[in-house]
């Protein structure tokens, strides 16, 4: 197990703390992995296509600009995910169906809640570099959160990482 104060104590020239903005919503409240990432605004569609592969133990970091108009991620494709193996997402946007994301074996952090889905059209890049709550977060880095908050490094910080 880890915790982010320690990592952050431990291995304080190493981490990236993300601001202090994002709640916790999913079942597994401490999650981490290899960040796969994704740019995408009001529109999920990479975000769909991604849960539907391998996670791995992996972190889908998903900068949706902060938006909080359209919700990102839902119930189904939060158990899809946990179906793959995804070990959680960050999601610099909005989520729904909050009471059923508490139900799934996925970590999920995000901005806020909002009951709308969003379109459908394809829109958005998967492996690129962005930068969300301050932070910049490159494909491959660690992705770490606990209900003390998110931080980022270029290497493993946890021997069960």
């Amino acid at each position: 197990m880890f915790t982010t104060p320690d990592l952050c104590d431990d291995h304080p020239d190493e981490v990236r703390v993300l601001a202090p903005v994002l709640r916790t919503y999913g079942g597994r409240e401490a999650f981490c992995g290899r960040a796969v990432t994704v740019r995408c605004h009001e529109d999920n569609s990479r975000v769909k296509d991604l849960v539907g592969t391998p996670g791995e133990g992996r972190v889908i970091v998903v900068d949706g600009g902060g938006s909080t108009r359209k919700a990102l991620l839902g119930d189904m494709l939060a158990q899809t995910a946990s179906d793959n193996g995804w070990s959680g997402l960050v999601v610099f946007g909005a989520v729904r169906d909050v009471e059923i994301l508490r139900t799934i074996d996925l970590g999920v952090q995000a901005l806020a809640a909002i009951p709308l889905k969003t379109e459908k059209l394809g829109v958005g890049d998967v492996g690129v570099t962005v930068t969300i709550a301050d932070v910049t977060v490159e494909p491959g880095d660690w992705v770490y959160a606990d209900a003390n908050g998110v931080v980022v490094s270029s290497e493993a910080l946890h021997g069960d990482a």
